[in-house]
């Protein structure tokens, strides 16, 4: 093999990515040297199996993963700001395109939302930690194996081609050769086996490690949709896995699953990827919903509206989000009948959708609002997300849907989904919960610099795209010629881009400011919030809560301080058991790493020994006999003092 088919080579844009790679690498071994950072490293973040640090590192990940998307969104539309641009040929941009997609939403939201998820679902439960913490840990090390695998492939072998969506027979060796679509397809294998174990471990958190007194319907909204939303991930990602499987198999070991001949059905993938992937925007818009709730309550200072209403609204929306995935593909050719069913189902799933949407309306009703950053996040979510829904209605007509599909009308309202659904809820969920991450919040200026920027860009950018959808502009186009009209539309998009950019700047500064500027949070509740997270100090000490808390209402908290409802049981502290830190899920990713990467590559020998690098990590966690460890009650009593007293 020449040293040219390994590394990517070419193009002025990958030797600076190249560059910049090796400098930021040594930049931070350097800094962990002179700093003498390497042992706090190893045992504090490597091998942690705390779920708020697991947490914090979800949010790194989900961070860096959002700058590599979003420069790969500032190149697509400089390219397309005017004609006959020459900035990316067509094989880099459709490189560009397929991770712009995959980053964004396996690697930047899902990461962002399980950070937030880990951080604050214990703590609203009462729950000293996760049902299974080193799972927990391994969830997290096998989600990054991944998200480095895919990442790593523009780099080394090239990046997958086929868009994220990976459609056949595009994907096949028989149309793209090389490596790039092996990297999509075994670095969301391994991403998706950390994101089903995550799961399993909240499913049990949720069900079984709740205070004492907190039944179902008195869980926190957030809780309730943390927990529908990894019921939704049970039933979705193993038909995920499964696909992934078969297009290694295709790939790597000559099989037909998805091939055009040899009784391969192309369509099969198509199926296979929208049966998990329309599941996969509720998986993503659910706990986002239930962000939006827990912030709007806070900030209007009310109990949130219609609670049971929206409980059985989340489960609608679970259970009928199985029931739409061939609208993605009415343009591929379905019977009357089929189509027609699938567009009734689409409509449908927009009444939960809509009911979660005026209760939260309805909860600032009267309210005492408070325009904070995360109130700003929450509140222009709703009529952003307004035009989404109602241009996803117009796709959902299934004739009207052959003349939107293959157009920017579609660009503009998955983003106009997505965005104000997601990384709205991302924004808002990070400024809410940052003080109990770090013990400090963030700049208030700087976050409503931030949004108003990503605001005004954010609109400026996708909007034209309805406008040269319907003037005749296609998906994945990656120049086109002057005198189509769309030069106007184009310009104006790529202008709002470098403002959302701008608004990501901001953002990193303030995150930076903050270490040194941010207020800081010496009472544990800065917002005067109404659930258990806001009940114990900040920073969060390791074991959450020194006595058991106990629930009689929702939001028992706020009860608490309205009412004087007690919240902690009246006895003496006790000696808490907690897990105790483990290297096995950071060496577990190693060689889960080491083994996808030997099977991109038909490496065999290092994928075996990446697969028994793995299995001795397995053997080591089946004999392991570290059982944890107990903190004693004075070690607590110091802890409680030193943070200003026992709660």
């Amino acid at each position: 093999m020449k040293l040219s088919d390994f590394f990517v080579t070419g193009e002025p844009a990958i030797y600076a990515a190249e560059v910049g790679i090796v400098l930021g690498i040594i930049a931070v071994v350097f800094s962990l040297t002179y700093f003498k950072k390497w042992k706090w490293l190893w045992k504090e973040w490597l091998t942690t199996v705390d779920h708020k640090k697991i947490g914090i590192m979800y949010i790194i990940v989900a961070i860096l993963m959002l700058f590599r998307g979003g420069v790969d969104a500032l190149m697509m539309r400089t390219q397309l700001a005017l004609p006959n641009q020459h900035l990316l040929d067509a094989n880099h941009y459709d490189g560009i395109f397929t991770t712009h997609g995959v980053v964004m939403i396996l690697f930047m939201a899902m990461p962002f939302l399980f950070g937030l998820i880990n951080i604050a679902v214990p703590l609203q439960i009462g729950a000293r930690d996760v049902a299974f913490p080193l799972l927990n840990a391994f969830s997290f090390w096998a989600m990054v194996a991944g998200a480095a695998l895919f990442n790593i492939s523009f780099i080394i072998g090239g990046s997958p081609t086929a868009g994220w969506t990976s459609y056949f027979p595009l994907a096949g060796t028989e149309f793209t050769k090389g490596v790039g679509n092996n990297y999509y397809a075994l670095g969301l294998q391994l991403s998706g086996i950390g994101t089903l174990a995550t799961a399993v471990n909240f499913i049990v958190t949720i069900l079984k490690m709740r205070a004492p007194g907190m039944t179902l319907m008195k869980m926190p909204m957030f809780a309730w949709s943390t927990l529908i939303t990894f019921i939704i991930v049970l039933f979705a990602f193993p038909v995920l896995t499964v696909a992934l499987a078969e297009i290694t198999f295709d790939r790597t070991f000559g099989a037909h699953f998805f091939t055009m001949g040899s009784g391969g059905s192309p369509m099969l993938w198509a199926n296979l990827f929208w049966i998990w992937g329309h599941p996969e925007v509720y998986i993503v818009l659910l706990p986002s919903l239930g962000i939006y709730s827990e912030i709007i309550a806070t900030f209007s200072g009310k109990r949130l509206f219609g609670y049971t209403s929206m409980v059985v609204a989340m489960a609608g929306i679970a259970f009928f989000s199985y029931f739409t995935w061939v609208h993605h593909f009415f343009t591929m050719g379905n019977t009357s009948a089929v189509n027609s069913f699938f567009s009734i189902s689409t409509m449908i799933i927009a009444i939960p959708t809509g009911v979660k949407l005026f209760n939260e309306i309805f909860t600032m009703y009267k309210g005492k609002i408070r325009l904070t950053t995360p109130m700003l996040w929450s509140l222009a979510f709703i009529p952003t997300f307004l035009i989404g829904g109602v241009t996803g209605v117009m796709l959902s007509m299934a004739a009207a849907d052959y003349q939107y599909h293959n157009s920017y009308f579609l660009i503009a309202h998955f983003h106009y989904t997505l965005i104000p659904a997601v990384a709205y809820a991302c924004f808002a969920g990070l400024h809410y919960w940052y003080p109990k991450m770090f013990g400090y919040m963030l700049n208030e200026k700087l976050g409503k610099i931030t949004f108003w920027l990503w605001m005004v860009g954010f609109n400026v950018c996708f909007l034209p795209q309805y406008f040269v959808g319907l003037d005749g502009m296609a998906r994945r186009m990656y120049t086109y010629e002057a005198g189509l009209g769309w030069t106007g539309w184009n310009f104006t998009s790529t202008v709002g881009a470098y403002i959302m950019g701008v608004a990501f700047l901001v953002l990193a500064w303030n995150i930076v400011y903050s270490i040194k500027h941010g207020k800081r949070d010496t009472t544990g509740d800065p917002w005067d919030g109404r659930t258990l997270e806001w009940a114990t100090h900040t920073p969060v000490p390791v074991y959450n809560f020194a006595k058991q808390p106990i629930v009689s209402t929702i939001d028992a908290y706020a009860e608490y301080k309205e009412n004087g409802t007690p919240i902690f049981k009246d006895d003496d502290i006790r000696p808490i058991h907690m897990p105790s830190n483990s290297a096995m899920p950071f060496f577990s990713a190693v060689g889960m790493g080491l083994a996808g990467f030997g099977l991109v590559w038909s490496w065999w020998w290092l994928a075996i020994i990446g697969g028994l690098i793995f299995l001795g990590c397995l053997a080591w966690r089946s004999f392991d006999p570290d059982k944890g460890y107990h903190i004693g009650v004075d070690e607590i009593r110091r802890t409680e003092n030193a943070a200003g007293g026992l709660k």
